[in-house]
C-alpha cells in the first residue's frame, strides 16, 4: 500500500491514463502509479473494483474509496480534501 493520498491503476497505452497523468503532473499534484500490466494483483483490485472489467484509469484514496476514470478536477479535489484531513 502506498503512503500516497493518491493511486492511479493505470496501462501505458491508455489514452485516458495518459491525460490523467498529465494533468495531475501540470497542478503538481503526488501520486503513485500502478502499471496493471506490469502487476497483476492490481489488475485484479482494478476488476474486484469494476464489476469484472479491468477499467483504467482507476484511482484509489488513500481513505479507501475509488473512482473510475474519473475527471482530473475530481482527483485534484479529492487529493486536496484529504490533504486538509491529514494535516489537521
Amino acid at each position: 500500500m502506498s503512503n500516497e493520498l493518491v493511486t492511479l491503476h493505470t496501462t501505458t497505452w491508455c489514452p485516458f491514463c495518459q491525460k490523467l497523468v498529465a494533468a495531475l503532473d501540470s497542478a503538481g499534484i503526488p501520486y503513485t502509479n500502478i502499471d496493471v500490466e506490469d502487476n497483476p494483483d492490481a489488475g485484479e483490485w482494478v476488476k474486484s473494483v469494476n464489476n469484472g472489467n479491468r477499467v483504467v484509469p482507476t484511482v484509489l484514496y488513500s481513505d479507501g474509496s475509488h473512482a473510475t476514470n474519473p475527471p482530473a478536477k475530481q482527483v485534484i479535489r479529492r487529493y486536496e480534501e484529504l490533504s486538509s484531513s491529514r494535516n489537521k
